[in-house]
């Protein structure tokens, strides 16, 4: 089971914090895999939900436990470029299938077993799926 923190949100969403490379560094040092906001602007790599906030290199993208969520058609086309990024793109999609073959699935959607569940609700919990996004994902690692 993938546990991955949204943003970097470990116990409720923090948006002062979410996409800080800090924040993701600690959601990453407390053993949890993390969704994160890339874009790419004027041949660089920038993290920030609404707009490219905090520049970054590439090397920080290929971490195993990143899971990197294209905000610009020109991030993802870079990422796939580079070896050991695992990225997806989606807006509104229902589900999107990530670099790494995993169904990043949207909420309140049906879910399989190679599904990551996105801030899931009390309907997920009756179907199978294997991992979970959401910005309070210590509550499930421990409840596993």
């Amino acid at each position: 089971m993938y546990y991955i923190s949204h943003r970097g949100n470990l116990s409720g969403s923090q948006p002062e914090f979410e996409n800080k490379p800090a924040y993701i560094v600690e959601a990453l040092n407390k053993g949890f895999d993390v969704e994160i906001d890339v874009w790419f602007k004027n041949g660089s790599f920038w993290l920030g939900h609404d707009e490219p906030t905090y520049r970054i290199y590439y090397s920080f993208l290929q971490n195993k436990k990143l899971w990197c969520h294209a905000k610009n058609i020109k991030a993802l086309n870079e990422m796939l470029k580079i070896k050991n990024i695992h990225c997806f793109w989606h807006e509104e999609d229902t589900v999107t299938l990530t670099s790494k073959g995993y169904i990043w699935t949207y909420p309140e959607k049906d879910l399989t077993d190679k599904s990551i569940c996105v801030l899931p609700n009390s309907n997920s919990a009756t179907q199978s799926y294997i991992g979970i996004c959401s910005d309070y994902i210590e509550r499930y690692k421990l409840n596993d």
